[in-house]
């Protein structure tokens, strides 16, 4: 069992915890969340011994053996499997042992141990878990040295994970993997067989793997049972009830102080308002509950609207070396309202195809037509080592806006969401997630028609993500994701493109789907129908069909875009007569015309109600028409 008791955190002279408690029984899965900065990692600190607290204490049974991640990812020259054998540091002390052990007895003993630990499979433990984080066979002979620090770090989580710690402490193990790679981790997290505390901002992580959520709010540990939708939902109805309660006390102090102020000068009254001051001083005032404000994200849509296809890829190949394309046969089209996730392990060219739609790679072979005036605008993780260190958010804006007042400059990076402390902090001195908000905010700058994300979602908290959510749905323009959060591709986007076999293709299941197809069983069964049926459909037909589809719905869309117009200008004209209508001397002017407005104003309003209903009629069928 973990034990917290009264504990306090002090890191820089900031105090992060405070008086807080928890008892985590032992086989416990728990997510630790909280609002970035609040201290979880310095938690963990305290856990594993690095950091002393100032009070209090933190407690786990003799021999507890604790595993996180290393801070360093391997980089030697040893192959990954090895590596990973390694971490189990029992099993190879005992191994060297038995190649060295002299008695009988003790040879008997090392024997009996590796047969509990289970060391005759230890090869096929590791193998299994390297091949979940996406190492296949031939990746794990390699050195560790060949891989760049991303996988090196996939290397040191699998290393943790084969070790089965008593206690395994995960901070954001999410980050350096795929998709498939987080949805495997899910699953062998879910399995575990002994304590796991887990710091994440992935949903569906924390909804699957851990049964509890630990929440570090205001320097204080209160644990919940559940998954965190389910903390979520009871912690929301947990404020309600006590600003409920807040309230209701409120106004019974009130109510009591009113009637002091009123009898407690009247002698047949005096009793009685005496026992209410006692009252009021033992009245212990219930807090506000307090709702922490998220910064919202705001990207600026495109100033004019291209036509539709904005991008068109016929018999397209690209790579990095002539005559060896990473992809190739693309035969796609992007529409100027199209919301697409990039699904795919690592490796398989997600990013090579985001750049060359971003115009960063040429294509090799085929043709790609852009609409004219394009403006394609690319966020990558990498970018955040772009940022000028020494230059704040402020002067980042202000080398786009070299004319402008600093009062607008400075309200365009408030919608970055930067609190106004941070405009002039310089950009090393910026969290993660902040330096991710900077990022963003300058790669929409110009209001681009088709905004490409690649892990948007790395470094910011739960929240931020919802907010994220928020501002990618009510986008203008086009949007492609790569993003191993299921939560942020299951709310923005409606296509699912695959990546793999060295081509992009559209994908007709949903995310179940694909986890079916990337754990075998079901999903290599679909992967078979799939390309069946792709090899029966040749490209030339596809093509056909979705022209005859789009000149077949033509009037539809334009039917649709006119009652919008019409919508729009009649809106337009109500607000025109409100702000008439608000003039009061209009009443004494003009009472005929204050008549005539208030009577058009009304007429207008059910015009707008009628072309409202008949807009919903019209959307409603094309989209049940397009997914035919």
């Amino acid at each position: 069992m973990l034990s917290i008791n009264d504990l306090s955190l002090r890191v820089a002279g900031r105090l992060l915890i405070e008086g807080a408690s928890l008892s985590l029984p032992a086989g416990t899965k728990a997510g630790l969340v909280g609002r970035n900065g609040t201290g979880k990692t310095t938690l963990f600190r305290a856990i594993t011994g690095e950091l002393a607290p100032e009070t209090g204490s933190i407690s786990l049974p003799k021999g507890t053996r604790i595993g996180q991640v290393a801070q360093e990812a391997p980089g030697t020259e040893e192959p990954l499997i090895d590596i990973v054998l390694k971490a189990d540091a029992e099993r190879e002390r005992l191994l060297r042992e038995a190649q060295e052990a002299q008695d009988p007895h003790r040879i008997a003993e090392i024997q009996v141990r590796l047969a509990d630990i289970d060391a005759h499979s230890a090869e096929a433990r590791a193998a299994a878990i390297l091949s979940g984080l996406g190492f296949d066979a031939q990746a794990q002979k390699r050195p560790a040295s060949s891989f760049s620090g991303g996988w090196r770090m996939r290397v040191a989580l699998a290393a943790v994970l084969f070790a089965e710690p008593d206690l395994l402490l995960l901070d954001e193990p999410t980050n350096y993997l795929d998709l498939e790679g987080t949805m495997w981790l899910e699953s062998y997290l879910a399995r575990y067989p002994h304590t796991v505390l887990l710091i994440s901002h992935d949903r569906d992580l924390l909804n699957n793997a851990v049964s509890s959520i630990v929440h570090l709010e205001r320097r204080k540990l209160t644990l919940w049972r559940g998954g965190y939708d389910q903390f979520a939902r009871q912690y929301a109805e947990k404020a309600q009830l006590q600003e409920k309660m807040r309230a209701r006390q409120e106004a019974q102090r009130k109510h009591m102080e009113a009637f002091v102020e009123r009898f407690r000068y009247k002698a047949s009254k005096a009793r009685q308002a005496q026992s209410r001051l006692k009252a009021l001083a033992r009245m212990q005032p219930i807090a506000a509950a307090v709702n922490e404000h998220v910064a919202p994200f705001r990207f600026p849509g495109p100033a004019k609207e291209v036509a539709s296809p904005i991008v068109a890829i016929e018999g397209g190949a690209v790579g990095y070396e002539p005559g060896k394309p990473v992809l190739k046969g693309l035969n796609l089209r992007i529409d100027n309202d199209d919301r697409i996730a990039l699904l795919g392990a690592n490796g398989n060219g997600k990013s090579t195809f985001a750049k060359l739609v971003a115009g960063r790679l040429a294509l090799e072979k085929g043709s790609m037509t852009l609409a004219p005036g394009l403006k394609v605008s690319i966020f990558a993780q990498h970018q955040l080592e772009e940022l000028r260190p020494e230059e704040s958010a402020f002067q980042h804006a202000r080398r786009l806006m070299p004319e402008a007042p600093e009062a607008k400059v400075r309200a365009r990076v408030a919608q970055f969401g930067l609190a106004t402390e941070k405009m002039d902090t310089p950009a090393r001195d910026l969290s993660g997630g902040e330096k991710a908000r900077l990022l963003m905010g300058l790669a929409a700058f110009a209001g681009p028609h088709l905004f490409i994300l690649d892990e948007p979602t790395n470094h910011l908290d739960i929240d931020s993500r919802e907010a994220l959510v928020e501002a990618l749905n009510a986008y203008e323009g086009a949007v492609i994701l790569i993003s191993h959060d299921r939560h942020l591709i299951e709310a923005c986007a409606d296509r699912l493109w695959l990546v793999s076999d060295g081509t992009v293709r559209p994908y007709d299941g949903d995310i179940e789907d694909y986890r079916a197809l990337t754990t075998g069983g079901a999903g290599r069964a679909r992967q078979r129908r799939e390309a069946e049926r792709a090899e029966k459909t040749s490209k030339v037909e596809r093509r056909r069909e979705a022209a005859r589809k789009r000149a077949a719905l033509e009037p539809l869309a334009k039917e649709i875009k006119a009652t919008e117009g019409l919508i729009e200008r009649t809106r337009k004209r109500i607000a025109a007569i409100e702000a008439e209508m608000a003039d009061a001397g209009l009443y004494e002017r003009d009472p005929a015309r204050a008549s005539r407005l208030a009577k058009e104003r009304a007429e207008l309003q059910r015009l707008v109600e009628r072309q409202e209903e008949k807009w919903l009629e019209l959307s409603t069928e094309y989209e049940e028409e397009m997914a035919e």
